[in-house]
């Protein structure tokens, strides 16, 4: 299929409660995003840039119900949505939101760092600047990514993280306490926050980041082993929950990848070669890959997908090799 050219639509003449309708649906997709349409009498068909079946509208055969289905051509602003990325500034979050950006959303991103994010903030972003571990801060990026979209907050993203590899008898208290506030805490406040949010509109995806060390035992990874296993914990229940009130709650659990908190893991060749070695399909994982797992689930994961850990580690935690 040629992924450049204009979506051709399928019609269907169908019955409704308004009158008679055309079904329209796509028979390709538009690697540009936006709407294909044959006019308001044939209908229209939205297909995000990443191809993903935004939407199906159905027109009134003999007139435009204008009320109901106002500025639906539009295809870039009827559909865009308002997502939330909690540790905005971090290398696989920069990349998720130039995808959400590419797909015209709204993206609102708290972090520490503005400087990181500029580039993003140029082509739209909002930028909100505070620290996950704050309620009140989280709260009020949850309430302005809210404010952007009629639909209100549709996704949370968190992807806040840090890392400390010493055995037990070698980690202090403090520093263990400190990486279950970084990544644990910090997701519960995420949780917490955008679920409120998005109980009030009946639905809404969030996604959390754990780690291969959440399933898979890691020499010297027993602090952050303990945060991660407790995020992926924390989504099960939590995808229970709120399974019966439109909540859907998934992780993605990457092995190492080549962001700045890999390169703490990845500090000498002989390192890097040993651990290439213990992954099946010997790589490591890139952030694009990371991001693109999460934009599925933020975008174009079936309703019926929650509670889910979706191992990205290169067949590492299921597989020997």
């Amino acid at each position: 299929m040629n992924r450049h050219q204009t979506p051709t639509l399928a019609v269907e003449v169908v019955n409704g409660a308004m009158g008679r309708f055309l079904r329209v649906q796509p028979r390709s997709e538009d690697v540009n995003g936006g709407c294909a349409a044959q006019g308001a009498h044939d209908g229209g068909v939205c297909v995000s840039k990443h191809g993903y079946l935004s939407a199906v509208f159905l027109f009134n055969q003999c007139s435009f119900p204008k009320q109901q289905y106002k500025r639906v051509l539009n295809c870039n602003e009827s559909m865009s949505k308002s997502f939330l990325l909690v540790g905005g500034s971090s290398d696989i979050a920069r990349h998720l939101a130039a995808l959400l950006l590419d797909d015209n959303h709204q993206v609102t991103l708290l972090a520490r760092d503005g400087e990181r994010v500029n580039e993003l903030v140029d082509r739209g972003a909002h930028f909100i600047e505070g620290d996950a571990l704050d309620e009140t801060v989280v709260q009020a990026a949850v309430a302005h990514a809210s404010g952007l979209s009629e639909q209100g907050l549709a996704g949370m993203a968190h992807l806040v993280g840090s890392i400390a590899l010493r055995p037990p008898h070698a980690t202090k208290v403090e520093d263990f306490e400190a990486v279950i506030q970084t990544n644990l805490v910090s997701a519960f406040v995420a949780l917490k926050t955008a679920g409120k949010a998005m109980l009030k509109a009946g639905t809404g995806r969030m996604v959390f980041t754990s780690s291969v060390a959440g399933s898979y035992g890691l020499t010297n990874h027993e602090a952050i082993a303990a945060a991660k296993g407790g995020i992926e914990a924390m989504v099960r229940a939590a995808a229970s929950t709120y399974a019966g009130r439109g909540l859907r709650v998934n992780v993605v659990a990457p092995g190492l990848t080549e962001t700045r908190l890999g390169a703490t893991v990845l500090r000498s060749d002989a390192i890097r070669e040993a651990s290439v070695g213990m992954i099946p399909l010997k790589r490591i994982n890139e952030p694009e890959e990371v991001a693109q797992s999460m934009h599925w689930l933020l975008t174009g994961a079936p309703d019926n997908f929650t509670g889910q850990v979706m191992h990205l580690d290169g067949g590492m935690s299921a597989l020997r090799g």
